[in-house]
């Protein structure tokens, strides 16, 4: 089934997309061109391509307009002994430049072009198991998300994605409903604490146990807040069915 999120190219065939689609606001320092890419991307351990031997490179994504065929394409680029290296990712079709930049990361990603560094020997993260646990951690559009907005789309449900529910509340819902204000979390279950399937490091576990405990005391603010503001949240498991939860959420969304 082809992911209900991921809209057909949009083709500005009127007039050329607009430049806050594209283009990087004027005046901006190089530490904030540094803290929009890292954004993007999920963080400056995502930002890395490898070059061989051993070595790697910061890379960062440019978005070029084509004037004659109205579409933004994207690139990775980045430097290696002075040279600048690039590699086309593909078109992108949001509205925003933001928007734009965190899904050519995603392509970047998917086309396996970037590489996580591996961290020094004294680092939180230095056993295999925790590596993979952060190699998997994707701040958006993971498996069990994609899976869930597929189910939920297939019942005839309409919705945004990734957005903040409430205006000026700096959290996003993975799924929105605005008309009858229900919010969905899609929580992955080591990252949230889940009862059934979080098993604590065995290494380094202040340091595990206490992000954990942060995440879970931050998503019971989320829902507080939310509720407050005349929301219904709703979070879904990343072990759950996703077409029970779909079921789930759906008598919820048609009976508000």
């Amino acid at each position: 089934m082809t992911d209900p999120s991921v809209a057909e190219p949009r083709r500005w065939k009127d007039k050329p997309p607009p430049d806050r689609a594209w283009k990087g606001k004027p005046g901006l320092s190089r530490t904030e061109r540094t803290v929009e890419q890292d954004r993007a991307a999920g963080g400056r351990d995502r930002r890395y391509v490898g070059l061989g031997e051993g070595r790697q490179a910061l890379a960062s994504v440019e978005l070029k307009l084509l004037p004659n065929t109205r579409r933004i394409r994207a690139y990775l680029r980045w430097s290696d002994k002075g040279k600048t290296g690039a590699a086309y990712l593909g078109e992108v079709t949001e509205t925003t430049r933001a928007r734009n930049l965190v899904i050519a990361w995603r392509l970047a990603f998917e086309q396996e072009r970037l590489i996580i560094p591996e961290p020094a020997e004294d680092s939180w993260a230095s056993t295999p198991a925790s590596r993979k646990v952060m190699k998997a951690n994707r701040s958006r559009d993971t498996k069990p998300e994609l899976a869930l907005r597929s189910a939920i789309h297939a019942l005839g449900l309409r919705y945004r994605v990734d957005t903040p529910p409430v205006e000026g509340l700096r959290r996003r819902a993975d799924v929105v409903f605005p008309k009858v204000k229900v919010a969905v979390f899609s929580d992955g279950c080591y990252w949230h604490g889940c009862v059934e399937h979080y098993r604590p490091a065995r290494r380094n576990d202040k340091f595990w146990n206490e992000k954990i405990e942060k995440n879970r005391i931050r998503d019971r603010d989320t829902d507080s807040k939310l509720e407050a503001a005349g929301w219904l949240v709703i979070r879904v498991w990343e072990h759950e069915d996703p077409v029970e939860a779909a079921s789930r959420i759906e008598v919820v969304v048609r009976n508000r």
